[in-house]
């Protein structure tokens, strides 16, 4: 059944400014499949390397850089269905700005799969250095433009708030949360700059990253000492 234009209980357009609200679940659910196609391609660049006889077992390790590319990607897609998870567990209604938003990040998101195989192809090679940084740089940009989509997604929830956001859920949260996305396009820019050097430690810093966001994915507050333990 289709949904409705107008969610009874919404405020009416004239309130919300001549804006049509709708409710969260077709949005949550269609971002719900687009994320976990997402996350389903990662493996597939997983592969049984060539080897000759007798050496899978050295094949096998000597790719581990595809195994800690697929790590931090699919930590990063689950870290990223966490924290969309928690912004509409927020959101009561969506408007035609904040569709555009959503889907801003669902595109950045999807491409994930492709920087992901140009690292875990690349560094497996292990022949070229230059590539190598490229690769890294490569992913790092992808990450930077992923934390871009949230900061603008976070931007337009927190201007429009008033008819967007749950009665009893302040603005200043999805303020907060502007800050975490700075801190990735910050994180993930320093993580480039590492990979011209050390293209390893650059992987490390793409694995950290997203255990800051499954974190903080109620805030930053969960920074605190308190939060991390499930005190407050």
């Amino acid at each position: 059944m289709p949904e409705n234009d107008h969610v009874p209980g919404a405020p009416e357009p004239d309130d919300a400014g001549g804006v049509r609200l709708s409710g969260t679940n077709r949005v949550e659910a269609f971002s719900d499949g687009v994320l976990a196609i997402v996350i389903t391609l990662l493996v597939l660049d997983l592969r049984v390397p060539p080897h000759p006889p007798g050496g899978l077992l050295t094949a096998l390790l000597q790719q581990w850089t595809g195994y800690v590319a697929y790590l931090a990607s699919f930590l990063y897609v689950g870290v990223i269905w966490l924290n969309h998870h928690a912004a509409f567990n927020r959101i009561r209604y969506v408007d035609l700005g904040l569709h555009c938003a959503n889907l801003g990040l669902l595109l950045t998101t999807a491409v994930l799969p492709f920087p992901t195989a140009v690292v875990s192809a690349t560094l497996q090679e292990g022949l070229n250095t230059s590539d190598a940084r490229v690769a890294v740089g490569f992913y790092a940009l992808a990450g930077m433009v992923m934390c871009v989509s949230w900061l603008l997604f976070y931007a337009y929830v927190y201007r429009h708030a008033d008819r967007l956001l749950e009665q009893e859920v302040p603005a200043s949260d999805f303020g907060e949360h502007r800050v975490r996305a700075w801190a990735g396009i910050l994180g993930y820019g320093v993580a480039g700059v590492l990979g011209i050097a050390a293209p390893s430690i650059a992987l490390g810093v793409f694995v950290l990253l997203p255990l800051f966001y499954a974190i903080s994915s109620e805030g930053l507050h969960q920074l605190q000492p308190k939060g991390i333990l499930g005190l407050e």
